[in-house]
């Protein structure tokens, strides 16, 4: 009787999870406003470069809109920004974690810590690496974002994914990451980043949606 009763427990199980994925729909979620609105200058800093891209890149990342750009400000301090989004529909792609895609562009993680920054008054989840080519080396600051929560590792973005598609309807999601690349001190590269993130951060955070 027992086993009889799991089996019917189980197929129940199975058929509401069926019901459920059938039916269910995540919505499209839209930016907070569009990014080509985002500022060319602010605070001192100026962009001087803007990429696009690749069409190749875009099959795989498939975006709903994203920014590439450098800025730099008048004392020779400069970062690269990049920001995507993805509105959680079925055209939409999902982030791809910089330990994923790095390596595979013949990058090598030297360091990687979870850290929590003061942007704005806002506590910010995010993670600090180093990686290097050659003699190549790149500080990188990045963090996940969903639902106005932001997150440093990959096992709380899939959690929040999960949780956000059954129970809000909403698996939109953004990805930012600060990076300075070159052969100065690490110091002073982190320096850059957190200065331009000070600066930029509420800025950000309007153009993406709560």
């Amino acid at each position: 009787m027992n086993i009889r009763f799991r089996f019917i427990f189980i197929m129940l199980l199975l058929a509401g999870a069926g019901i459920y994925m059938g039916y269910h729909r995540d919505l499209e979620v839209p930016l907070g406003r569009p990014f080509g609105e985002f500022p060319a200058s602010h605070e001192g800093w100026r962009m001087i470069g803007q990429a696009n891209l690749g069409e190749n890149i875009l099959k795989v990342l498939m975006p709903t809109d994203y920014l590439s750009r450098r800025y730099a400000r008048e004392d020779g301090s400069s970062v690269d920004m990049y920001l995507s989004f993805f509105n959680g529909g079925p055209d939409a792609g999902r982030i791809h974690s910089p330990k994923h895609c790095l390596p595979g562009g013949g990058w090598t993680e030297i360091s990687s810590t979870h850290t929590t920054l003061d942007l704005g008054g806002e506590a910010v989840n995010l993670a600090r690496a180093v990686y290097a080519m050659g003699n190549k080396r790149e500080v990188i600051y990045y963090w996940f974002s969903m639902r106005g929560r932001t997150m440093s590792d990959e096992f709380s973005l899939k959690l929040a994914e999960i949780t956000g598609s059954m129970f809000h309807r909403r698996r939109d999601q953004s990805f930012m990451r600060i990076s300075v690349q070159g052969d100065g001190a690490q110091e002073a590269a982190e320096q850059q980043i957190e200065d331009f993130l000070r600066d930029f951060y509420p800025v950000i955070r309007d153009f993406l949606p709560n």
